[in-house]
């Protein structure tokens, strides 16, 4: 499976970069990276540091967008991923490459050019970057074979507002582009995620392995398991992103239903991911005809998933004996 991982590096995305390099199905075409859970250059050079860390010099990473389409950038995120995106737990190495001189936007576009009807899209930052390449592609949802997409929320509040998901708050405006594009669209949003989760003991585990990427772990998670059960109760971190990741690698764990959807761009309710029940008196409302039915994923094996995703973590940092997990 062709893959480019649209990505705004981060904890949650540094964990599913680790998991990709640690499926062999997946034919990792290259990181484009985005603002964020960080600043986009922060964002790059920890798409950069990630690939050097599992030794992958032959994936590229194309800069994208400093900013959403309509709105300034919202700011980093350092109570949960630190000012360095990467938990604050001390120094990372320098990246040994520069990214790309193609914009995210042109990377896509020419990726998608070259692998017609076979490229596959995980994006698990804001959409900018997707917006930005219909603009200068609008045939390019025609090249793509799908989208799968970490964020929104269809039957539950959200995270970053009571009404949005972060992901979905940081551009609305590009996110209701990329769901109104005629590429098939599968949203992997908090109606899932938020039953997929790590236990503390695994995640110690991780964090205890003595090679890079368990370094990179230990510097990492603590500060992301602390917001999460200070502000959630966990004992343990979700897998956000991890977990769209997984939609890819084992879609048969997910329950799936099919909506128009549109994105709120105004007032209190900025971000949220609404989608066309059928359930009012009109069946479409005016906002959504004409609207392409997405994916989205309402229900999840939430023990199966996290076991797919434990043993692959445990492969990607070289930490032996897998636990069976649970979410």
């Amino acid at each position: 499976m062709k893959v480019v991982i649209d990505t705004d590096p981060g904890i949650d995305d540094a964990l599913a970069i680790l998991l990709a390099t640690a499926s062999p199905e997946l034919d990792l075409l290259g990181l484009t990276t985005v603002f964020g859970n960080c600043a986009i250059d922060v964002a790059t050079r920890n798409a950069l540091v990630l690939l050097d860390i599992v030794r992958r010099p032959d994936v590229p990473v194309a800069r994208g967008a400093a900013d959403p389409l309509a709105s300034p950038y919202l700011g980093p995120v350092p109570q949960v991923h630190g000012v360095d995106g990467l938990g604050d737990g001390g120094p990372s190495p320098s990246p040994t490459r520069e990214p790309v001189a193609q914009s995210a936007a042109e990377f896509l576009c020419r990726t998608a050019a070259a692998h017609p009807g076979e490229l596959t899209i995980l994006a698990i930052g804001p959409l900018t970057n997707l917006a930005l390449a219909l603009r200068l592609r609008p045939d390019l949802d025609t090249l793509v074979e799908r989208v799968v997409v970490m964020g929104g929320n269809a039957l539950v509040p959200g995270n970053a507002t009571p009404a949005a998901e972060a992901n979905m708050r940081s551009d609305p405006e590009a996110a209701d582009v990329v769901f109104g594009a005629r590429w098939p669209v599968t949203m992997v949003g908090l109606d899932v995620t938020h039953r997929v989760s790590l236990r503390g003991a695994d995640v110690d585990r991780l964090m205890s392995a003595p090679t890079e990427p368990g370094r990179l772990l230990a510097r990492a998670l603590p500060l992301y398991r602390s917001f999460l059960e200070r502000t959630n109760g966990l004992d343990g971190i979700y897998l956000h992103d991890p977990t769209a990741l997984a939609c890819l690698l084992d879609p048969a764990a997910f329950a799936v239903s099919r909506w128009p959807v549109r994105v709120e761009t105004q007032g209190i309710s900025r971000g949220k991911t609404w989608p066309s029940l059928g359930d009012t008196d009109d069946a479409t409302p005016a906002p959504w005809q004409g609207r392409p039915e997405i994916g989205v994923c309402v229900d999840v094996d939430a023990s199966r998933v996290v076991g797919l995703l434990l043993d692959r973590l445990s492969t990607a940092v070289g930490a032996a004996d897998a636990g069976e997990g649970g979410g």
